[in-house]
């Protein structure tokens, strides 16, 4: 048994799975807790679907929009219609000129990180060189880091500032972290 309810602070309308099986309901707008026997059902019905469909029309009747929702189709009939039109994301992609394929290897690379062991952001590459590295000099973090793509005056820059903030410590030209 599905019903719909009423919020008494926010007005918001909702499906209740079992209304009479729990003592609380929640509003999903506000948060309010309310006791299911308090609640007003403004519809009762055992099909999900058919509880669905009340609740769109007490909505549009709540926005005086009662005769454009009788010209429309079912909400489960819309939402069928919604999935099967527009373009997918392939699609999308190629027609704004861009590669789909490139662009999904790009989102690949930035889930997984520019390699093993690394986040993937510069600064951990910067990092996993001073790391892995036996003495390294600014030289051999900066190529260590422009392998990984990261350039090499921009290693060379955050290494400095991983020094400054005291995450690496500089000795006769080598690096460590701290």
């Amino acid at each position: 048994m599905y019903a719909v309810v009423g919020c008494t602070d926010c007005e918001h309308l909702w499906l209740l799975k079992d209304a009479r099986a729990a003592e609380t309901a929640t509003c999903p707008r506000c948060g309010r807790t309310h006791q299911t026997k308090k609640l007003r059902r403004f519809v009762e019905e055992d099909d999900r679907e058919a509880a669905r469909q009340a609740r769109a029309a007490l909505i549009a009747k709540q926005g005086d929009n009662s005769e454009a929702f009788a010209e429309t189709a079912h909400v489960a009939e819309m939402e069928r219609e919604i999935d099967d039109s527009g373009v997918d994301d392939a699609e999308y992609l190629e027609g704004s000129g861009l590669d789909a394929g490139e662009v999904e290897a790009a989102g690949e690379r930035a889930s997984q990180g520019t390699h093993a062991g690394s986040s993937g952001s510069q600064t951990d590459v910067v990092r996993d060189a001073l790391r892995e590295c036996d003495a390294p000099t600014a030289d051999d973090v900066a190529a260590y880091a422009d392998e990984r793509g990261v350039p090499s005056e921009k290693a060379r820059e955050l290494l400095r500032k991983l020094t400054r903030r005291g995450e690496a410590s500089e000795s006769r030209g080598t690096y460590r972290l701290l």
